[in-house]
């Protein structure tokens, strides 16, 4: 369905509402993503952080119709607002329900790829080991863009000169595992940004890197952001790099957003009491020794994760929070509130 661009979502290009992403397993229910709301913005960059398992990266499986068997979308809404026509009458867009579309269709193959692209964790496991970088960046120009293999070729290189690998005309000719693992992400990123897509989604892609990498790596998604006009969706556990990469940011926690801010007000006015845990978590310089020289530890999140079968009554943070209050958060499900304009938590100290 067409609609006027102004009166849809304004600069909205992905919304998701009250996502629910299941596995279905012989030993119960895995609510991998359990009513997550998000909204990334045209030419902005939207970071998602929080522990390993709490659903960022099934979330954006979701968005991409990538979720992996036993896994399946139960319930609410993935809306794809996709420009149409921008010209002097402006701009229209096609209001797309991406979970309404098979993973295997022909329209969500056209999205896939072509319009929303994903860099994932690992480069040598992302990539065919028996495949050479080439045949695999211009595999996807041919598919979507319909060009002869010698143009998909020069333009594969041209993409391989753009994310600054050296040599690009012989490197398009070797295989993954001839490359550094910093090559092979670049070349994952080329590969990504070969149709030009309105959103990235970057699943930790620095992960397996060292800190040299990794900044180079930062710098070149920040200067292609720019020179592309794209979206990106910012999957990382690493607070630094949200720092870095990201305007707004979502803190997930056992498949729930429980604070939505800018990145500003996540680090100076942190409001969840998960947040301001995560933050205490992250490793100071000045915090090695105390005024009298003994060492000092460095903080921590009390308890462990819950067991993902199991379904906890109110707050599914409660048995973790040092601010929980007894009857309360351990008997009733917290609202989204928006604390301040652009600020939403979900916790019962701000009801």
């Amino acid at each position: 369905m067409a609609t006027d661009f102004a009166q849809s979502n304004g600069d909205v290009l992905v919304e998701i509402k009250d996502l629910h992403t299941y596995f279905h397993l012989a030993e119960g229910t895995v609510r991998a993503v359990d009513g997550v709301d998000l909204a990334i913005h045209r030419g902005e960059t939207l970071g998602i952080v929080g522990e390993s398992g709490c659903g960022k990266s099934i979330t954006a499986m979701s968005l991409m119709q990538l979720v992996p068997p036993p896994g399946k979308i139960e319930g609410g809404e993935i809306l794809y607002y996709r420009t149409t026509r921008s010209d002097g009458s402006g701009e229209a867009v096609d209001v797309v329900k991406i979970n309404d579309l098979e993973p295997n269709s022909r329209e969500m193959r056209r999205i896939r790829g072509a319009q929303i692209s994903m860099v994932f964790q690992e480069p040598m496991t992302a990539m065919s080991p028996v495949r050479t970088v080439g045949v695999q960046i211009t595999e996807a120009i041919e598919l979507h863009q319909g060009v002869s293999k010698s143009e998909a070729r020069d333009t594969a290189i041209e993409l391989l000169r753009r994310v600054r690998l050296p040599n690009p005309e012989r490197t398009i000719d070797d295989y993954p595992f001839q490359l550094s693992g910093g090559m092979r992400q670049r070349c994952v990123i080329a590969m990504a940004l070969s149709c030009s897509p309105s959103l990235l989604i970057a699943d930790e892609p620095t992960t397996a890197l060292d800190v040299t990498t990794e900044a180079q790596i930062l710098d070149l998604m920040r200067d292609l952001q720019r020179e592309f006009g794209m979206a990106i969706m910012y999957i990382t556990h690493n607070l630094g790099v949200i720092a870095e990469m990201a305007k707004e940011v979502a803190v997930m926690y056992l498949g729930k957003v429980v604070e939505k801010t800018d990145v500003q007000s996540i680090f100076f006015n942190p409001l969840h009491p998960y947040t301001r845990a995560l933050l205490r978590s992250i490793p100071m310089l000045d915090d090695a020794v105390t005024r009298g020289g003994a060492r000092r530890r460095l903080a921590t999140i009390e308890g462990m994760v819950p067991d993902p079968y199991a379904i906890l009554k109110g707050c599914t943070f409660h048995p973790r929070c040092p601010d929980a209050i007894d009857g309360v958060c351990n008997q009733v499900v917290p609202e989204d509130i928006e604390v301040e304009p652009g600020h939403t938590v979900r916790c019962h100290l701000y009801d």
